[in-house]
């Protein structure tokens, strides 16, 4: 899955993104702490404009700390041979049958539908 030139960028599609430094003040946590939950999948980082730096989207966060289920969905969809720019345009794609967007049913506490709908993809 990837975004096209049809549809939303990547970063239209997430809206509002955190550099490292933004995310560490936010779980209060050091950079690259940061660094290793995106490299063990508990986090996504993305380039969301050509010649910019890896950011992570704010809605990955909530109340200071990584929204219930996002690293299991990121596990999930990495499994399914995703990599972190398609699992992200994944979850801030809008799905009708949810309804809404994966990341919204996330942090609204919907994970097991997210969860297997991911699983779905990995078939």
């Amino acid at each position: 899955m990837s975004t096209t030139d049809s549809g939303p960028g990547l970063d239209e599609l997430v809206g509002e993104w955190l550099d490292w430094g933004q995310v560490s003040d936010a779980l209060h946590i050091s950079v690259s702490k940061v660094r290793q939950l995106i490299r063990e999948h508990h986090l996504a980082a993305a380039v969301p404009v050509p010649g910019g730096g890896q950011k992570v989207p704010a809605a990955l966060i909530m109340d200071g700390e990584i929204v219930k289920g996002v690293p299991g969905v990121l596990t999930v969809l990495h499994d399914a041979a995703y990599d972190d720019r398609d699992a992200l345009a994944w979850l801030f794609t809008p799905d009708e049958s949810l309804p809404g967007r994966p990341i919204d049913a996330l942090r609204e506490n919907r994970g097991s539908e997210v969860k297997r709908r991911a699983q779905a993809l990995g078939f």
